[in-house]
């Protein structure tokens, strides 16, 4: 997928022409993703991460308050406080955690049921903190429909995922055990056409786009790495190897085709820029923390 997902993008550029006619199909495509995420969870998976909930609310503070401010931040700093790309900073920054830090957090010996229960609250949680924090952060500087925001992400990320976890519950797993493999394979699908057709919504505006392209790239870079050392400082308290890895990945991997959908849905192309960048480096940063990981740890999470 790091190989394919740059390509994906590519494609959708160079092809937005006979493309962009797909467009109006993502939101579906990305309802499946999620209903296919929720397959794969169990109610007590959630539940169990709150017998003691102070690593996961450490780490949803720091995800969505603290990293949407310092996107902001930086954002105002390089662009100009009420500037596209400044909002799309602060979007990237509030959209829930990413489903694939799960696979990281397994690989880097952290704690799957935590990471599982971060992700699906982070996803129940995204329509109230996604366009509440961007008020907050930003008021009446930009236009936005608040309520259309909420509903698109009720109807593409709560229900689905509802739905996917109900469904798994109501069989006892086996739902998952039967559908997730091939469930899987066409949710990975469905994940590459939402970014083919999505680059090809903002394929046309690329080119517009000119110098700028350096600066949001690099500030995408600067705030993928500031999610991982977020993950790390909000572990620090209980001072463990497994947590720590778990809650970087959690604030450091972002649920990025959901971040396109509504920046290019609700906001000019520029906004949805820093989160169409951050497909190509979001992977290599996971890799790069995972090999961080392994160093730090002396002989590496293998042994």
């Amino acid at each position: 997928m790091s190989l394919l997902t740059p390509g994906a993008l590519l494609l959708g550029f160079l092809c937005s022409d006979a493309l962009i006619a797909g467009v109006p199909l993502v939101p579906w495509l990305f309802a499946y993703i999620t209903f296919a995420m929720g397959l794969g969870i169990r109610a007590r998976e959630v539940a169990r991460a709150f017998v003691r909930p102070l690593p996961m609310l450490a780490a949803l503070a720091a995800a969505h308050i603290l990293l949407p401010l310092a996107a902001r931040g930086a954002g105002g700093a390089l662009f100009g406080p009420d500037s596209p790309y400044t909002v799309g900073f602060a979007l990237f920054m509030l959209i829930p955690l990413g489903i694939s830090s799960l696979m990281w957090v397994v690989v880097s010996g952290g704690r799957p049921a935590l990471i599982t229960a971060l992700v699906t609250f982070s996803s129940l949680l995204s329509p109230l903190v996604v366009p509440l924090g961007l008020d907050l952060m930003f008021g009446a500087a930009i236009e936005m429909d608040t309520r259309g925001i909420m509903l698109d992400l009720l109807l593409i990320v709560v229900l689905p995922t509802a739905a996917g976890i109900a469904l798994n519950e109501a069989t006892r797993g086996r739902a998952h055990a039967a559908l997730q493999p091939g469930a899987a394979f066409v949710s990975k699908l469905a994940f590459l056409a939402v970014i083919v057709l999505n680059a090809a919504a903002i394929g046309p505006h690329v080119h517009a786009l000119g110098g700028a392209v350096p600066a949001v790239a690099a500030a995408v870079v600067t705030l993928v790495a500031l999610g991982y050392a977020a993950g790390c400082i909000a572990a620090l308290p209980w001072r463990s190897p497994d947590l720590t890895a778990t809650l970087a990945y959690g604030c450091g991997i972002r649920n990025i085709s959901l971040g396109i959908v509504i920046g290019l849905e609700y906001f000019p192309p520029e906004a949805a820029m820093p989160v169409v960048l951050s497909i190509l480096i979001q992977q290599p940063g996971a890799a790069v923390f995972h090999n961080l990981l392994r160093r730090i740890r002396g002989t590496g999470t293998g042994g």
